[in-house]
């Protein structure tokens, strides 16, 4: 298998050669992915990669209905846990995020069908042959920020989009 030349360690091998990229229609793990890309926000993945398997487990297996009714002291226990990213304004935005989450299932039937209405449903495939190429973002991603700023959600700019 071709790899990103990212693609470099025992946690970014795997990544990369079963998840990224990949299609991802599954609510659940689309709620995983919001959450753990707006905790990586001026992190390395790796860095995310290495806690991923305790936020799941403190982060009730990224299931955005518990998420959004945690209360303000799982808050507080979750910004004592070394195990995962403890930047209030990460864990707190994890919060309102679920809580914006299920107001999108609830609008449009599931997050899936949202998000993946900003590319008509189907994949895009780019071409890129260096990591220099890649674009920081794009104005689908630029436009996919704004829209979920719009519908509540935070960090969760462009880049990451």
């Amino acid at each position: 298998m071709k790899r990103c030349a990212w693609a470099n360690n025992d946690l970014n091998i795997p990544y990369h050669d079963k998840e990224w990229g990949v299609p991802v229609h599954d609510d659940r793990l689309l709620f995983e992915f919001l959450i753990l890309e707006g905790a990586q926000a001026g992190l390395s993945w790796d860095t995310i990669l290495k806690k991923r398997s305790h936020y799941r487990k403190v982060f009730d297996n990224f299931q955005p209905n518990k998420v959004a009714r945690y209360t303000e002291s799982k808050i507080q226990r979750l910004l004592e846990d070394p195990g995962i990213i403890r930047n209030k304004l990460k864990v707190r935005s994890a919060v309102n995020n679920a809580q914006s989450f299920l107001k999108v299932v609830k609008e449009f039937g599931s997050f899936d069908v949202y998000i993946w209405g900003f590319i008509g449903g189907q994949p895009k495939t780019n071409d890129w042959h260096s990591l220099e190429e890649i674009p920081s973002q794009t104005e689908v991603s630029s436009a996919m920020s704004k829209d979920l700023k719009k519908h509540g959600f935070n960090f969760i700019g462009s880049t990451i989009c």
